[in-house]
């Protein structure tokens, strides 16, 4: 079968393998499409300092079962199944309290927890194992567009289950960076609240695509980005802050507008660093989070938004024989939404 890997520092290859065998308690499925997402553009630019070359890429996948190990159950082979991102062991506290994206044992302070595509070969390939319990039913979803509600679903979905309360009539929510997570965090803002929401980015195409899909305002970035949303708020802030992006100049722009008692989720991978400190400066109360991927139940809810036509992921697909030209377009930002491998 082929395979796409991260075969050595800052190079990514295309590879017939051997097709996988699924041991006890594993399923292997026949991937109908692989998400493709900047966290992938983030392991390939980070060269030697990432340690697990010769894996299959891709961590977020869907398709369907094609072979079952021993010992499982629930499951049946040509079900339709999206493979979850966090591989938790769902034993230890972490994940018996409902948090198993800080599972204990698959993984720690200084590191994620098991996901395809970082820690196990992931979904860029003809086929993917994976635990059976990290295998959802799509129901009528389409597993070709799916893969990405694992990620760019998932990680907006926990980011803003972690400030739904804040989601209230009248607040204000500012969107930092409306590509593969952003613009589906925005769609599922407007779903399960009535909040105004204020969308950002660099490309106007982008911020097109953020009006379609309801965007109460569009803004472009620039030296007054911070004093116009102030002006909109009354010069009292924002609710909520979520930036997608994590570069300094989006992480500066949430501290300029946050609200005293705000609500602040940095999910991008940008390396930006919050100025947060205990002087005057800093509005009182603020409360800063990184965000990581999601739970379970935070899957199920972003399942259940996409059955019920509630939030969609846009996307482009490409051949899997294709990917370095998606890699590129993602790189150079031409795709709006996610890239979709479809081998």
């Amino acid at each position: 079968m082929r395979a796409v890997k991260l075969s050595s520092p800052s190079t990514v290859t295309l590879e017939e393998v051997p097709v996988p065998e699924p041991g006890p308690g594993e399923v292997r499925v026949k991937v109908a499409g692989a998400g493709l997402c900047h966290s992938d553009l983030h392991l390939i630019e980070m060269g030697d300092a990432w340690p697990a070359f010769g894996l299959t890429l891709g961590h977020e996948g869907a398709g369907h079962i094609d072979a079952l190990g021993s010992g499982v159950s629930g499951h049946a082979v040509g079900d339709p199944v999206i493979v979850n991102l966090v591989w938790s062991c769902g034993d230890c506290r972490a994940c018996v309290e409902g948090r198993d994206n800080a599972c204990e044992v698959t993984g720690g302070r200084d590191s994620f927890p098991s996901a395809p595509g970082l820690t196990n070969d992931g979904a860029m390939a003809d086929y993917l194992i994976a635990p059976a319990r990290q295998c959802l039913p799509l129901g009528e979803i389409d597993p070709v567009a799916a893969g990405p509600l694992t990620d760019a679903g998932l990680t907006p979905m926990r980011a803003i289950n972690s400030v739904k309360e804040r989601l209230t009539p009248g607040a204000t929510v500012v969107i930092l960076g409306i590509g593969g997570l952003g613009h589906v965090g925005l769609q599922i803002v407007k779903a399960i609240s009535s909040s105004r929401v204020i969308a950002i980015d660099n490309d106007e195409k982008k911020l097109e695509h953020a009006s379609e899909l309801g965007a109460d305002i569009v803004l472009q970035p620039g030296p007054d980005t911070a004093a116009r949303i102030l002006e909109l708020t009354g010069g009292y802030g924002v609710d909520v802050v979520l930036d997608f992006v994590g570069v300094q100049p989006t992480v500066d722009t949430a501290a300029a507008v946050i609200a005293p008692e705000g609500l602040v989720r940095l999910v991008g991978l940008g390396g930006g660093s919050f100025p947060m400190n205990a002087a005057i400066e800093t509005p009182w109360g603020i409360n800063v989070q990184r965000s990581y991927g999601g739970t379970r139940s935070d899957l199920l809810q972003v399942l259940a938004l996409a059955a019920a036509g509630k939030i969609r992921i846009d996307y482009t697909t490409y051949p899997l024989d294709d990917f370095q030209r998606a890699i590129a377009d993602l790189h150079d930002g031409k795709v709006v939404g996610r890239a979709i491998l479809v081998p």
